[in-house]
């Protein structure tokens, strides 16, 4: 890790070291925060104390800026402020956040070839030359996505999964700290579960003592930056479509709703299932995957047993 540099410097090592056990540190916040640091150091290299206008003129919205990335920037600032003020540091207030604005963006919608071919792009992984920089990555990529296809969790909840979160006995894992502040757990497909224990006995043999259920070779979890790029490597071997990792969540969540034809009142209660088995904090959240069933028109059309979506009305 960097090393900060401004008058604020023991007060930044402690609230990340707070941040770590707490687990809630990322490299999303280390970033925001050094680079205030440096903002610190250059703007204001003879001054000891923080002051607001030292903090406002960092958290200012900039014109290059929309709403959602700036509210991602100054976010982990937010959160120092309170820090300092709850131990009576400073007396400043935290910057106000600028509205969240509502996205857009449409997830890609996997088909059956695209995902066929991703998870052996995933499996062809092992290929890779017996170097000791390779042995983990070499096991990790073909479980970490696929856990993230069969359970819907979020890439951070992955990525920093503990040993002592994962239980293989019974394949459940415990979520602690994700978006937000809800603990939930999660149950393994019988299949998923079996693939885990295979992936803990041959880590083991590399990290006997590991922390992270994923680990890297510095004893820490793969970053964001980690995953989206070795993501995209293997996504892109034989899919051409844009997307992400984050839309095996989304996959998982429409994959759920399309199945859920003829149930009654039985889907009251499925929604209810999902809803908590992905952490949402209620169930009007996931009833935002809605919008996104592709597949919906088809199970409607082929219940219809019409050409139409809606038949047309005879009003003879």
């Amino acid at each position: 890790m960097r090393e900060f540099t401004s008058f604020l410097q023991p007060h930044l090592n402690a609230y990340v070291s707070f941040q770590i056990a707490s687990d809630r540190f990322s490299t999303t916040w280390e970033t925001s925060l050094f680079l205030f640091d440096k903002h610190l150091s250059v703007f204001y290299p003879q001054e000891m104390k923080l002051s607001q206008e030292m903090v406002d003129t960092w958290c200012k919205k900039r014109k290059t800026e929309k709403n959602n990335s700036c509210r991602s920037r100054i976010y982990p600032i937010v959160g120092l402020i309170l820090y300092l003020r709850k131990r009576r540091i400073t007396e400043i207030h935290e910057p106000e956040l600028p509205r969240k604005e509502r996205r857009v963006y449409i997830p890609h919608a996997f088909t059956e070839d695209e995902l066929t071919n991703f998870f052996k792009a995933c499996d062809e992984i092992s290929n890779l030359p017996k170097l000791n920089r390779y042995a983990s990555k070499r096991i990790i990529i073909p479980v970490l996505f696929r856990l993230l296809y069969s359970s819907g969790i979020r890439t951070c909840e992955a990525r920093m999964l503990r040993v002592e979160d994962v239980d293989l006995s019974h394949g459940i894992l415990n979520i602690r700290l994700s978006k937000g502040t809800a603990q939930h757990y999660v149950v393994l497909h019988d299949s998923m579960l079996e693939l885990m224990r295979q992936y803990d006995n041959a880590i083991q043999k590399l990290h006997p003592n590991r922390i992270y259920f994923f680990t890297t070779n510095r004893g820490s979890f793969p970053s964001r930056t980690w995953l989206a790029k070795n993501f995209r490597e293997t996504w892109y071997k034989y899919n051409n479509a844009y997307s992400t990792a984050y839309e095996l969540r989304h996959n998982y969540a429409v994959e759920n709703i399309n199945s859920w034809t003829n149930i009654g009142f039985e889907f009251d209660a499925k929604l209810l299932y999902l809803s908590k088995s992905m952490g949402h904090c209620n169930v009007e959240i996931t009833k935002y995957y809605y919008s996104l069933v592709p597949g919906m028109a088809d199970i409607l059309e082929a219940n219809s047993e019409s050409d139409f979506v809606i038949p047309e009305v005879d009003y003879d």
